[in-house]
């Protein structure tokens, strides 16, 4: 089977799995959700107003009606007004993931490399101090709430009760010329970026340690020790290679979180303008346009993934067929 086949067969298969989620998640929000018409219509709505509001919001259609519309939105990714801003819910999202993009990707680089660094030197020190030591702190980072972390890195750092090095709260990267200003960037981004990369780091060690010490453990390493090979080139062309498949596959999948959730507390927190934020300020308005196309798109983004994370195992392992 080639590669286009390959492709083409994953995404026939992944189209259940597409509407399986779409329509548990228009399930719950909308056919179980609350009746929004009376949020939008002042005291006392005539019948006229409560019909016209009631036509706005679909609420005149059958339920298979309302979810085949909510799949050609996503489809065409057209998702109509929000409810809240009153703008068009394509704009909201072209404005706001570029954001959540710049403020989790060096978070998502650096922290990934780093526990990869790490889980790399536990291994090569496996039962020993040094493994201990950064097993220890990775069971540390995962104990610590991300929220304590956010407020214990903003004190430090951003207040004026620690450094003062940065600022507390916004998101202003650009020049006052309107240019994209790389230290003001620098600036917005270094504390998040810190806490991400500190709340990540334990888990992925731990995971990363776990997938090196299985590889390191089988017959072909122990044939390469003895043959000579130096340990540092069996750590990192052999081990590292043969781990590709679950590395690539834990970051693959943590894509569509990045470009549609972003982080939520932390934009919150923070005041950042980011999708994360826009997704905090639907759930808590009830604004169902919003969130059917975060919900919609977080779908689609998964299934593209598991796509993508099947034909890169391939090609990290030959013994992974495309058939």
């Amino acid at each position: 089977m080639t590669p286009i086949q390959f492709t083409i067969r994953q995404l026939l298969n992944g189209i259940p799995l597409l509407v399986g989620v779409t329509f548990l998640s228009f399930l719950l929000m909308v056919y179980f959700g609350p009746d929004l018409t009376y949020q939008l219509l002042g005291k006392n709505p005539s019948t006229e107003d409560i019909a016209r509001v009631y036509e706005f919001l679909g609420y005149d259609q059958s339920f298979i009606s309302r979810y085949f519309s909510y799949l050609y939105q996503i489809l065409t990714l057209e998702f109509g007004l929000s409810m809240v801003t009153d703008q068009p819910v394509n704009f909201l999202l072209k404005s706001t993931i570029p954001v959540s993009l710049l403020l989790t990707i060096p978070g998502f680089v650096l922290g990934n490399v780093l526990s990869v660094v790490l889980a790399l030197m536990a291994t090569r020190y496996q039962s020993r101090i040094p493994d201990k030591i950064i097993m220890s702190f990775s069971v540390i980072g995962m104990s610590l709430s991300f929220l304590v972390i956010i407020i214990v890195f903003q004190t430090v750092f951003s207040s004026s009760y620690g450094l003062g090095w940065f600022p507390v709260r916004g998101w202003y990267v650009n020049d006052p010329d309107g240019s994209f200003s790389l230290l003001l960037y620098f600036k917005y981004v270094a504390v998040p970026t810190l806490a991400i990369i500190f709340v990540t780091l334990g888990y992925n060690t731990r995971f990363y340690r776990a997938v090196f010490v299985e590889e390191a453990n089988k017959n072909h390493i122990q044939t390469a020790l003895a043959f000579g090979y130096r340990i540092h080139y069996i750590l990192f062309r052999i081990v590292l290679k043969n781990a590709m498949v679950p590395i690539m596959t834990r970051l693959i999948f943590s894509i569509p979180l990045i470009i549609i959730s972003g982080s939520l507390l932390i934009e919150s927190f923070f005041g950042i303008p980011g999708i994360g934020y826009v997704t905090y300020e639907a759930i808590m308005a009830g604004d169902q346009p919003v969130l059917k196309a975060i919900i919609g798109l977080t779908a689609l983004l998964f299934v593209l993934a598991l796509i993508l994370s099947d034909i890169l195992n391939q090609f990290f392992d030959p013994r992974v067929t495309l058939s």
